[in-house]
């Protein structure tokens, strides 16, 4: 085990760290599957950037998530990596 997830591991016995870690997944989920995509399209950013017409730095900012992108973004950028844009709830695990 790497010495960054035996951190995380320990943190994430901390209640008040885990919900708020918990409450950022979304967001990271975001940003992971964008990058993911774009790299699976064989785009580089600026390829991306010249197809969406969204700035090179703002595809940046949406990878590194410190830009949060609307439903109609999602959708432009899906589209110019070929892609189907899919959002689904997915219902909590119940404890038992």
């Amino acid at each position: 085990m790497s010495d960054l997830q035996q951190l995380k591991d320990e943190l994430m016995q901390n209640p008040e760290f885990r919900k708020e870690y918990e409450s950022l997944q979304p967001e990271m989920d975001i940003t992971r599957v964008l990058l993911n995509a774009r790299i699976k399209a064989g785009l580089s950013q600026m390829e991306l950037a010249e197809k969406t017409g969204i700035s090179q730095a703002d595809i940046s900012r949406l990878e590194n998530g410190t830009r949060n992108p609307s439903l109609a973004l999602l959708k432009r950028l899906a589209t110019a990596m070929d892609s189907t844009l899919k959002i689904e709830f997915i219902p909590n695990q119940k404890l038992i």
